[in-house]
This record gives C-alpha cells, sequence and structure tokens, in this order.
C-alpha cells in the first residue's frame, strides 16, 4: 500500500485553519479553491469536483475537534482502498502545521495521487493562511 505524507506549514493559527478544515462541505470555498470547484454534501459524505473535470465521493469517517484531526475515505471503480486524514498542529500561537496522509491501493496510482497533493497544496497554503 502506498503511503504519501504532504506537511505544510502555515502562518495562521492552528484553531483558524482547523476551522475552516473541520468544515467538511466547504473543502471548495475554503481549503483548496480553485484545486476543488464544486463540494456537494450527501449525508456523511461529500462530492467533490476538481479543476481537472474528476468527482470523488469523499466520505467522512471521523472529526476530531479535541486532536484538530478530520478522516475521510474514498470508493471508486478505480481504487481500491483510499483513507486519508488531514490534522492540524499548532507550532506556536501565530504558526501551525497541516499535515496531510493518504493510503492508497493500488500503488500503480501513487504518482498520480501525489501529483495531485502536490497541486492541492499549492493552493491551500495561501488558502488556508487567509482563513
Amino acid at each position: 500500500m502506498a503511503s504519501i505524507r504532504k506537511e505544510i506549514v502555515l502562518d495562521a493559527p492552528a484553531a483558524r485553519v482547523w476551522d475552516a478544515v473541520r468544515d467538511f462541505g466547504a473543502v471548495h470555498t475554503r481549503v483548496a479553491p480553485g484545486f476543488v470547484v464544486d463540494c456537494t454534501l450527501e449525508a456523511d459524505s461529500r462530492i467533490v469536483t476538481f479543476a481537472n473535470g474528476t468527482s470523488a465521493r469523499e466520505s467522512l469517517v471521523d472529526l476530531d475537534d479535541e486532536h484538530r484531526r478530520l478522516v475521510y475515505a474514498v470508493r471508486s471503480e478505480r481504487v481500491l482502498h483510499y483513507n486519508a486524514s488531514v490534522q492540524v498542529v499548532a507550532e506556536n500561537e501565530r504558526r501551525c502545521r497541516l499535515i496531510w496522509i493518504v493510503d492508497v491501493l493500488p500503488n500503480e496510482i501513487e504518482g498520480y495521487i501525489r501529483r495531485q497533493m502536490d497541486e492541492a497544496g499549492r493552493v491551500m497554503q495561501p488558502a488556508l493562511e487567509r482563513a
């Protein structure tokens, strides 16, 4: 199983960043605007549409306010397993670190997922620092 880890240092308070990340239905406006172009909530899932035209159903697995950690999963024909966690960790009062981990099968899609995460990270950093 491929495990991809991305860390983004943010010049913003952890509480403010967490408020945006935990807003599960607003990923397209508060977390990754432009990378995610639409998001629709359906029960415990969100249907996200990406700028490249693909879409995914992301099911909320856990939302842990105490540890500022959100976990979601994706199921599709191409993806046998996709589990992701996003955690916000304070470094000081004005700076935090976002830790995004994705575990995915089949291993052959690791490169694609890694490139998507890199592209998302470039959008997420300024969006979350403004959040």
